[in-house]
């Protein structure tokens, strides 16, 4: 890390982390008579909200220049943080990352307040059998919300500061309620997102998506082809309808996305999946990380190896450029490493977005904050019933909604905490140089070892742990290009099967 960022970095922390900071974010994020007085605050700082208390408005000020000096210290636009301050999003964000600093002070990664996103298991049901679903879902469970605990869900995700809510499954379109809790959650803020199969998106259940305020579809297609995609989703034609219902989410005017579960099964078919979602007209595709857990573990043999991993990353690097349509871009927390490795300048993926080279030697900054996994400290999931867990790929419940406020277990729960803190990680993850950015994936370690602080095993520098917990096939690079790299990179015993 070079030695302007080091400062930079140590400039935050001293700022932001001093008593006297600490105690005027802690007044900030008081709540009041007024409501929640760091929203508040912000709508002073922009000028949007008169009626408001003097400690609103005090605390208007102090938001002010703490945006300010972050603006200098990060090198962005003052202007374009007030500009993105508009959006609810952007600002709900801000609230939840502040109201995480006056709670816990800097940390790195940093804690938040409430999770930016917490991806919702509406049902267990579902119309497909796919090979690898991590929930093994088929038919409702027998306690899952009811409409109503549904929406008492969404009263404290929302009060929380939750930024983001995704409904997934099983097929969450399988539960008739799903357009009333989705308009309920959009209503109270919340950006809504919907992780479908697709293949129940017809032209008219497009438009009740749009008309109940969805921001986001992302329909699962793990084969360039009918043959591909439906022997892993277990059902003929699904193809063909969750192509059709791609079409008709981006003819609604939905921000689509392609998510395609990477195996040895279709990886050498990313790159035309890649076109494929380029055709389609959609604006993302998500390469997501093969965890062995619910119906996956029986093929934990598909895994790709490490050096396949490596391979694909640099490959989605090379793709997503700046303004590139479709973006592209993968779960697997290592993005922000080989991102690092190739060149910095051009930006590091954090938390799922690729930050593009606008901020340049800066992401580097952010991404020591709130780079590398999320599972526990980011984002968690919670289940049909009620179950809350730190990631829907990591099957460790920590208490459960019914029986406990949402935001009481997001901040007491030990699973939680442990995933918040990396001093304790093994193997290679914990002497790590990008620890901070990455970190390995949480899920990986628990799936495989049944050890939270366990080494991924999926990462290069992990290669001696993947040869001793896999079966290794003999490993083809995805493009010419890299075969230098896999040679020199993949152990000889490996090389000679």
């Amino acid at each position: 890390m070079s030695d302007d960022i080091t400062t930079a970095m140590a400039a935050v922390e001293r700022w932001l982390g001093n008593p006297v900071s600490l105690s005027l974010l802690n007044f900030v994020a008081t709540n009041d008579e007024c409501g929640n007085r760091l929203s508040n605050a912000i709508d002073a700082y922009l000028g949007t909200e008169k009626d408001l208390c003097w400690k609103c408005r005090l605390a208007g000020k102090i938001v002010g220049y703490t945006i300010r000096k972050s603006s200098h210290l990060f090198g962005v636009n003052e202007a374009e943080i007030r500009q993105g301050l508009a959006e609810t999003v952007f600002k709900r964000g801000l609230v939840n990352v502040l109201g995480g600093i006056a709670r816990y002070g800097i940390t790195r990664p940093q804690i938040v307040n409430a999770p930016f996103l917490v991806v919702w298991d509406f049902t267990h049901m579902c119309n497909l059998q796919c090979k690898h679903c991590y929930q093994d879902a088929q038919k409702a469970l027998p306690g899952e919300l009811t409409t109503q605990e549904a929406k008492n869900l969404v009263d404290q995700l929302s009060d929380a500061g939750v930024v983001v809510i995704a409904f997934s499954g099983g097929e969450p379109l399988m539960r008739k309620d799903f357009f009333e809790i989705a308009l309920y959650a959009h209503q109270h803020d919340l950006y809504v997102a919907l992780a479908s199969n697709g293949t129940l998106v017809t032209p008219e259940v497009a438009k009740k998506l749009h008309d109940a305020g969805v921001d986001y579809v992302e329909v699962s297609i793990d084969g360039m082809d009918a043959a591909s995609h439906d022997a892993m989703r277990g059902i003929s034609g699904a193809f063909d309808r969750s192509v059709e219902g791609i079409k008709n989410c981006v003819a609604e005017g939905i921000y689509s996305c392609i998510a395609t579960t990477v195996t040895r099964e279709n990886y050498d078919q990313v790159a035309e999946i890649h076109e494929l979602a380029k055709k389609l007209g959609v604006q993302r595709l998500m390469c997501f990380n093969f965890i062995p857990t619910g119906r996956g573990i029986e093929m934990a043999d598909k895994d790709i190896t490490p050096c396949q991993r490596e391979d694909l990353l640099r490959f989605i690097l090379t793709k997503d450029k700046d303004g590139a349509m479709p973006e592209i871009l993968s779960t697997a927390p290592q993005f922000a490493r080989v991102a690092l490795s190739d060149d910095e300048s051009n930006g590091v993926p954090v938390g799922h977005f690729h930050s593009g080279n606008g901020l340049q030697g800066r992401t580097r900054m952010l991404a020591d904050f709130i780079g590398g996994c999320g599972a526990g400290r980011l984002y968690c999931s919670i289940e049909p019933d009620g179950d809350v867990q730190p990631c829907v790929f990591l099957p460790v419940t920590v208490g459960n909604v019914k029986e406990k406020k949402f935001l009481e277990i997001w901040h007491e729960a030990e699973v939680l905490q442990q995933l918040r803190d990396r001093s304790s990680l093994e193997g290679h993850c914990a002497t790590c140089e990008n620890k901070l950015v990455c970190g390995g994936c949480r899920a990986r370690a628990w799936a495989y070892y049944g050890n939270l602080n366990a080494p991924d095993p999926g990462c290069m520098n992990n290669l001696s742990y993947w040869n001793s917990v896999c079966m290794p096939a003999p490993v083809r690079p995805l493009f010419a290009r890299q075969e230098e790299h896999i040679r020199e990179t993949v152990p000889l015993a490996v090389q000679a099967r």
